[in-house]
């Protein structure tokens, strides 16, 4: 053999470990203690029980009253608590948490009156421990189990219903029994209760297998998990062993193997691996490949350590279920999260954000040992993480980013990593009447302006990030604005002699004169604040920053329309404007007017114009010339009134036609 891989997952998970502190302690404390059926699958760990005083019993009813029992790993139904309680039992509950969710799941769903399945082996403790929470639960070991359930009773298949999954269960089973039961079932609920630490291992073992010639995998004959082991290991490696002790190890087994993969169950202690793996080294005097001897101490070591309030711990999520996480430290106790200490952001969404199989680091609240369970918070980690942020950032001078979450009378919230900043109404950045609330749930960008850790208060500014980015952006447009070009931009405000335009950090001013050619009596005929417009530069003096801007387009000059669409020679309608001694003048078009010389108003000589026209009269015109260098136009109701009577005369000239009727024959 020239290498021995040891699986790292390998020995207790923190559940078995957890039970046999807590069994241990027990025989310190207290007396009698009971060992109420198989504590754990490991006879070598009964075996140091019973020689530290523990007395095995194989039912409640056995156990006097004054006495303690200890409850195993794979916990018990309530009948059982039930019963111990009535007899004056007391007990130490060593039920893993994992183990002890389902019990709470099944209860709970039960209460509702919702049919319980479970996907498992149906003479295993676990299971039967599952049943005994709830009523008339159904086993199922495999799909065909299932499959024959659906044919004998389809009416329970259609029932409102959930699954939930041994904790030793291999998941690749449970998600091809998941897909069938979605199929064969109606109105069901499935939870995902395979203990992760299980899969973990599992997967590892799996790797190990299909690299070693030889899989050796240590547990008590009465273990699921090391049954499961095996079975994975058999689907890729050719020689597998099962053993229970270093006693039970077989040199010829891998003398000639080049790889010997080993691993052990969940029940299985630190000490009987350590004993394997040193015969195997002693005697083929071969040193260990991937894990080291002490590592298995280190191992024992990490599992049974302490957390406290107020640690911060890394974690794997082992399942999530509408009300919490559950999280996997890797100690004798189980971490969960509620769901309200996860994110102080109102629209976090926990599927979106969370898998299982995930890591997470989090804040210890509170360590329950009685219970075997530590409340995390997520969120507290972040608003601790976050002041470390903040007050840098102040320190800094940084730009920081978060989410309004509030408005108030003073101003808004903003909630920035899990730290709430107030930002008073005067730096939001918004006009002085403009209402904060359109700021709520939106990302803002602010400074950090003051931080008071000991009182909780931080306070900050949108608006000093909004001047410092139309700062910069007004910088860069100075350097590269250019006279006739053109800019989108915003009406800042108005006065009576124009228009001020904000075109990215600069504002400039169309004067009134610029926003028509027609005629402006005050620059709101033609924009308000707040209009988007295109303007181009008229002007610019980069040294005292001022920008002269154009609003009216070339393209809309009246004597351009007018030009492109009249001649000379044509009659159109005018509109009479006022009088002068030589003549009226008439508008064509809005901004273009022509002057009718009082010899051109009527056929006969007449003393002034106002003799025959009325201010506001339309008439009709004949443009008589334009002259284009001056933009003059001459008009003619003379030559109006000859043209049409010359129309008339040549269709009064003109020959009518005759109707000709055709007499009938017969007539």
């Amino acid at each position: 053999m020239k290498q021995l891989v040891v699986a790292k997952s390998a020995g207790f998970c923190f559940g078995v470990n957890r039970a046999v502190e807590l069994a241990f302690a027990a025989l310190e404390n207290h007396a009698p203690v009971y060992l109420l059926g198989h504590f754990i699958h490991n006879a070598q760990v009964i075996e140091r029980l019973l020689s530290g005083g523990a007395i095995c019993v194989d039912a409640a009813g056995q156990i006097p009253a004054g006495s303690y029992a200890i409850i195993r790993a794979h916990g018990e139904g309530r009948a059982v608590h039930e019963k111990l309680a009535k007899a004056g039992v007391e007990r130490i509950d060593t039920t893993c948490p994992f183990v002890r969710k389902i019990h709470d799941i099944v209860a709970q769903e039960s209460a509702q009156g919702r049919q319980i399945f479970i996907f498992g082996d149906p003479n295993h403790a676990e299971v039967k421990g599952i049943s005994g929470w709830c009523s008339g639960a159904r086993v199922f070991a495999d799909i065909e189990d299932l499959a024959n359930f659906a044919m004998q009773f389809p009416q329970d298949c259609q029932k409102a219903s959930i699954f939930v999954a041994q904790t030793t269960s291999n998941r690749t089973k449970w998600e091809k029994f998941v897909n069938s039961a979605k199929k064969l079932c109606t109105n069901v609920k499935f939870f995902d209760t395979i203990c992760n630490a299980t899969n973990e291992r599992q997967l590892e073992c799996a790797r190990i297998a299909q690299v070693s010639q030889v899989m050796l995998v240590i547990g008590d004959q009465h273990s699921s998990n090391t049954a499961k082991l095996v079975e994975v290991a058999c689907s890729s490696c050719p020689s597998v062993y099962r053993i229970d002790t270093v006693d039970d190890l077989r040199k010829e087994w891998f003398e000639n193997a080049e790889i010997v993969g080993v691993t052990a169950g969940a029940s299985t202690p630190a000490w009987i691996i350590k004993e394997v793996v040193n015969k195997m080294s002693e005697e083929l005097e071969n040193k260990v490949g991937e894990i080291e001897e002490e590592s298995f101490e280190q191992m024992l070591e990490n599992s049974i350590k302490t957390l406290y309030t107020g640690d911060k711990v890394k974690g794997i999520v082992t399942s999530i279920n509408s009300g919490e996480i559950n999280v996997d430290l890797g100690v004798k106790q189980a971490g969960y999260i509620p769901v309200d200490e996860l994110s102080d952001d109102p629209d976090f969404v926990v599927s979106d954000m969370i898998k299982v199989g995930d890591e997470i680091e989090a804040f210890v609240m509170r360590v329950n040992d009685a219970e075997g369970t530590v409340k995390l918070s997520k969120k507290r980690l972040d608003s601790i993480k976050g002041w470390d942020s903040i007050e840098q950032a102040r320190e800094d001078r940084t730009t920081v980013q978060g989410t309004v979450i509030e408005e108030n009378k003073g101003g808004i919230v903003v909630n920035v990593g899990g730290v709430h900043v107030f930002v008073p109404a005067s730096q939001t950045g918004l006009p002085k009447d403009a209402p904060m609330s359109q700021l709520l749930k939106q990302k803002v960008c602010l400074r950090i302006t003051e931080v008071n850790r000991a009182r909780h208060r931080v306070v900050g500014s949108i608006r000093v990030v909004q001047q410092e980015e139309r700062r910069a952006k007004a910088e860069e447009l100075w350097n590269t604005i250019e006279e006739n070009k053109e800019y989108e931009g915003v009406v800042k405000s108005l006065t009576s002699y124009g228009a001020f335009v904000d075109i990215g950090g600069v504002d400039g001013m169309i004067h009134i004169s610029e926003l028509s050619w027609s005629r402006v009596r005050h620059p709101s005929d033609v924009l308000n604040p707040g209009d988007k417009v295109r303007v181009y530069v008229i002007s610019l003096d980069k040294e005292k920053r001022k920008i002269s801007l154009g609003y009216r387009r070339m393209e809309d000059k009246p004597w351009i329309k007018f030009v492109s669409n009249y001649g000379i020679g044509d009659i159109v309608p005018v509109k009479v404007l006022k009088f002068m001694p030589f003549g009226a003048f008439a508008e064509i078009i809005p901004g273009v007017d022509g002057l009718i010389h009082i010899s051109q108003i009527a056929n006969q000589r007449i003393g002034k114009p106002e003799d025959v026209l009325t201010e506001g009269e339309e008439v009709r015109v004949k443009i008589t010339d334009i002259d284009t260098e001056r933009q003059k136009v001459s008009l003619s109701i003379r030559a109006a009134l000859a043209e049409q009577e010359e129309a008339e005369r040549v269709m009064a000239d003109e020959p009518q036609s005759e109707t000709v009727y055709v007499s009938d024959d017969n007539e």
